[in-house]
C-alpha cells in the first residue's frame, strides 16, 4: 500500500529518532486512518498511526518517548496508539492502557483509540512501514463488535456533542461557526453511518459521498459544501452566512444519529 511520500518522510525522521534513543523498542509501525485510505490532506490530516512493541514499554522508556514526541516539528501531527502483538490479538476492550500521542504530546497511559475502528482499520487498512503486513499479523476483529462500537459512539459521543453544540454561546457552538466544524461533525457521523450499513472503515471523503448517495436530496447542499472543505476547494462557500451552514450541519448530524439507532 502506497502513503504519500511526505507521511513517509515524517515517519522516518520519527523512527530515526526513536532508534536512536530506544534501539529496538519499535518493532512494528503501521499508518492508518487518512493517509492509508488515499484522502491525506497536508496541512489537516493527522498521521495516525500504531506502533507495536515486544512488551509494554517501562516507565524510563515512556518518557523517552515523549521526550521524542516532544522534539518533533509541528509539521509532525502524529496520532496514534503504542501497543503490543499480544494486545493486537485481543479484543480491543481487554486490550491494556498504553501511550497515545498526539503531534508533541505523549499521553503516558489512557485507553484512548484502543477501540474496534483501530482495529479493524490495521487488519483491512494499515500501510506497513516497519514490521509484517497487517495480514502476516493475528489482530482480533469482530464485525458485531465493530457496529457495537460504532452504534455506541454515535449514541455517546456524537449525541452529547450535538447536545452542546446545538447551544450557541459553548465552545462547541462556536466551533460549528468556522468551516472545520461542520465538516467535522458531518462527516465524521457519515463514516460511522457507512460502518453500520456495511461493516467496513472508509474515508471522510468517500463518507460524505455514501451520505450523499444515501440521503435524501435535502441534505445535498450541507453535504456538497462539506466535502469543498475537505478538499481544500477555495472556492465561495455554498451558504450565504456560517449561521445557516451551522444550523444545517447539526440538523444533518441529529438525522444521523436517528437514522443510524
Amino acid at each position: 500500500m502506497t502513503i504519500p511520500a511526505a507521511v513517509r518522510d515524517a515517519v522516518d525522521v520519527y523512527l530515526r529518532s526513536v532508534d536512536a534513543v530506544i534501539p529496538g523498542l519499535v518493532e512494528g509501525f503501521y499508518v492508518i486512518g487518512s493517509a492509508a485510505l488515499g484522502d491525506f490532506r497536508p496541512g489537516t490530516s493527522d498521521i495516525d498511526f500504531v506502533a507495536v512493541t515486544a512488551m509494554p514499554p517501562a516507565d524510563s522508556q515512556v518518557a523517552a518517548l515523549g521526550r521524542v514526541h516532544g522534539r518533533l516539528s509541528r509539521r509532525l501531527l502524529l496520532d496514534g496508539i503504542y501497543t503490543t502483538w499480544l494486545d493486537l490479538a485481543r479484543d480491543p476492550g481487554q486490550a491494556s492502557p498504553g501511550s497515545h500521542a498526539h503531534g508533541r504530546r505523549l499521553h503516558p497511559r489512557c485507553d484512548h483509540q484502543r477501540h474496534p475502528v483501530t482495529w479493524h482499520s490495521l487488519a483491512r487498512h494499515g500501510a506497513a512501514v516497519r514490521g509484517p503486513e497487517p495480514a502476516e499479523i493475528d489482530i482480533a476483529t469482530d464485525p458485531a463488535g465493530l457496529a457495537h462500537w460504532a452504534r455506541g459512539n454515535l449514541d455517546g459521543y456524537w449525541r452529547q456533542w450535538w447536545q452542546r453544540s446545538a447551544r450557541l454561546p459553548t465552545p462547541a457552538g462556536l466551533a460549528c461557526l468556522t468551516s472545520q466544524g461542520p465538516a467535522w461533525c458531518v462527516l465524521g457521523v457519515s463514516r460511522l453511518h457507512h460502518t453500520l450499513i456495511t461493516g467496513k472503515i472508509i474515508s471522510k471523503t468517500a463518507a460524505g459521498e455514501h451520505a450523499r448517495a444515501t440521503f435524501e436530496p435535502r441534505w445535498h447542499r450541507i453535504l456538497d459544501e462539506c466535502l469543498r472543505i475537505r478538499r481544500g476547494d477555495h472556492q465561495r462557500s455554498l451558504y450565504r452566512d456560517p449561521f445557516s451552514r451551522r444550523a444545517e450541519a447539526l440538523a444533518f448530524t441529529d438525522m444521523v444519529i436517528r437514522d443510524a439507532l
